[in-house]
């Protein structure tokens, strides 16, 4: 009857251990940017290219380009952008992909504004970039 008890025991901590690990394994998931997302047009009034694909980890790890480069919550003319802020993470959230509202531009010129003056940069501080000057660089062919 005693070993019954300490199998029960036993199975019901591991048990617990196991569901404990798999839900801090999906948070940090959850955490982690995706290594490379497609940025598509289909919601723009005009969309004549292809989709861009965006290596997102290699820009934040290999590049070490932070977080609030591109990610944006601005008050009182600060980013105050946290990784907290999720509703932020969709570029659409606030960049509208038809229309420019008020001070905030539409979603296509908010990415070429944002792509184009980093790598623009780059090339002027001589250091290696990606493609900024022609479509086909970024953009995949329809």
């Amino acid at each position: 009857m005693k070993k019954t008890r300490w199998t029960t025991l036993l199975i019901a901590i591991f048990t617990g251990m196991l569901f404990f690990s798999a839900s801090v394994l999906i948070a940090a998931a959850k955490q982690k940017a995706a290594p490379e997302i497609t940025l598509e047009g289909k919601d723009y009034a005009k969309d004549k290219k292809g989709p861009v694909k965006f290596t997102h980890e290699k820009h934040a790890k290999d590049f070490k380009i932070g977080c609030t480069e591109c990610h944006h919550v601005y008050k009182d003319g600060k980013n105050v952008w946290t990784e907290d802020d999720k509703e932020s993470m969709k570029c659409s959230a606030c960049h509208d992909p038809k229309e420019k509202k008020g001070e905030v531009d539409k979603l296509q010129n908010a990415y070429h504004k944002n792509c184009k003056n980093c790598h623009k940069a780059l090339e002027a501080e001589g250091k290696k970039t990606g493609p900024f000057k022609k479509c086909n660089g970024c953009h995949a062919k329809r």
